[in-house]
């Protein structure tokens, strides 16, 4: 009997958002969020945020950036044509920014508020198997790796002219200051992580991240079986000794892998 198995190619994600042991004994909110969908033709978009610890409502902003941000990108119909344009990805991200900070400001509005009491940072990427696009405001990081296993950082965090500032999406010049950066190569793992965890995961002094924190998890995340449990493992590392004895700050982790399975 002749049998011929099938492959079918997709993206494995895990993400989570933890609040950081300060947070926990200020018994303040968990200030991060993050929000991901799987878009038709294998593109991945996914958002990172953290809302400002200074600021009020800081969550809300993460949230609503966030949640902006994606649903922006999942209502474009993203086409090969369009995807092979660097010109159209960046208006693409550039578009999900603005779309963000109309949304954080509208919802201040709302809220009686200030745009600055919803002050947060912002991330989003755009992922397929051949190409990655990242849009960022603020600090936090964004690396991809591909094929041949080179791991690099699309963006860098942005702590402005000091330690500890940096730009929000609600500053004047949030739009103005955002990187956005294109890597065209065959990408196996992207990932996405807020500022409380870029200390472990970037090697500050030469701006690359570090291989030993990010390949065990691109590992991790490209043999995930169950879902759940993969997100479960993933909150009791960023709540373990390892990461706790060296940031007391809300941690997001956003990792994914594109892989094949034969059936």
């Amino acid at each position: 009997m002749n049998t011929t198995s099938k492959q079918i190619s997709h993206w494995q994600v895990v993400a989570a958002s933890v609040c950081g042991t300060s947070h926990i004994r200020n018994q303040q909110l968990c200030q991060d969020a993050h929000h991901w969908q799987l878009l038709p033709g294998n593109v991945l978009v996914t958002a990172a945020a953290d809302g400002a610890g200074s600021a009020s409502q800081g969550k809300v902003g993460a949230m609503v950036a966030v949640e902006t941000a994606i649903e922006t990108l999942a209502m474009k119909e993203i086409t090969p044509d369009i995807l092979g344009d660097d010109a159209l990805v960046q208006s693409l991200l550039n578009e999900a920014l603005l779309s963000a900070k109309k949304a954080v400001e509208d919802e201040a509005v709302a809220c009686s508020k200030q745009p600055q009491d919803l002050a947060t940072t912002l991330i989003i990427m755009l992922a397929t198997p051949d190409m990655v696009g990242v849009a960022q405001i603020g600090d936090g990081l964004a690396v991809a790796k591909d094929h041949q296993g080179n791991l690099l950082a699309l963006t860098k965090p942005d702590n402005g002219e000091y330690i500890n500032q940096t730009t929000f999406l609600t500053s004047p010049d949030a739009l103005d200051t955002a990187q956005i950066k294109l890597w065209r190569e065959t990408i196996v793992n992207v990932g996405v992580l807020t500022d409380g965890l870029q200390m472990l995961a970037l090697n500050m002094l030469v701006g690359e991240p570090h291989k030993p924190f990010f390949f065990p998890l691109f590992d991790f995340v490209e043999n995930v079986e169950d879902q759940t449990l993969a997100k479960e493992q993933l909150v009791r590392f960023l709540g373990s000794e390892r990461i706790t004895q060296r940031t007391d700050d809300d941690l997001t982790l956003i990792l994914a892998g594109f892989r094949s399975c034969e059936f």
